[in-house]
């Protein structure tokens, strides 16, 4: 569970993004913070591993509240901008503080959902990247950071395009071996160009467990809002 602290100065707007947190699957809101001192008291309480965080705060700057607990915390909650702030040096200030991105208010409520669900994937990629990465995990992980972007579908190689059109056109989810035996290669082979997919955040992975106990593999398109 991503366990995320909602910091806005504003009761209303920090009541609507704490109910559309605990709306995505695999979030948690543990608290709503009006004040920069409300923010660090709550964030020293229960650790948050994301953070929403208003630019205007009556009592401090969210930039400067933001950059404060890089240099307290290790690691520091990551965090989603959301502010009417468009100033240039705002921007440019979040993203070199490492902000996962930057949401100027007024934004529809699926903009928040695609960050959301963008970031979830983004944890789960780092988890399953181990200690080192490769330039394609850092490339995947930077895509994931950023799903409008990512909605423009790479050029791929063609025997792995068409394994993405084969899940794509399909009635429901498919195995690999099921993609296999409709590209014609083997399933191994099948099974590494899903995972790649998977990782890229083209195709997303359900687990099936049947009677053994071991789970299937099995891949469809993400939905997208």
């Amino acid at each position: 569970m991503i366990t995320t602290l909602v910091v806005d100065d504003d009761f209303r707007v920090a009541r609507i993004h704490a109910a559309a947190v605990d709306g995505v699957e695999g979030f948690r809101c543990i608290g709503e913070a009006h004040t920069a001192a409300e923010a660090r008291e709550l964030v020293d309480r229960h650790e948050p591993d994301l953070l929403l965080l208003d630019v205007y705060l009556p009592d401090e700057d969210g930039l400067s509240l933001l950059r404060s607990l890089a240099g307290t915390r290790q690691p520091p909650p990551d965090c989603i901008v959301i502010t009417a702030a468009r100033d240039l040096e705002s921007v440019r200030a979040a993203i070199g503080m490492g902000a996962m991105y930057y949401l100027v208010k007024p934004f529809g409520a699926h903009r928040l959902r695609e960050q959301l669900e963008a970031y979830r994937r983004w944890r789960s990629q780092v988890s399953a990247a181990g200690a080192e990465a490769d330039q394609a995990t850092v490339d995947s992980l930077y895509a994931l950071r950023h799903p409008t972007a990512a909605r423009v579908r790479p050029r791929l190689p063609p025997t792995v395009a068409r394994v993405l059109e084969t899940v794509a056109g399909a009635d429901g989810p498919r195995s690999a071996s099921q993609v296999a035996g409709a590209v014609g290669i083997s399933r191994p082979t099948a099974q590494r160009y899903l995972a790649d997919l998977e990782r890229r955040g083209l195709l997303r992975l359900e687990l099936e467990y049947g009677a053994t106990g071991r789970p299937v593999h099995r891949y469809t398109v993400p939905r997208r809002t």
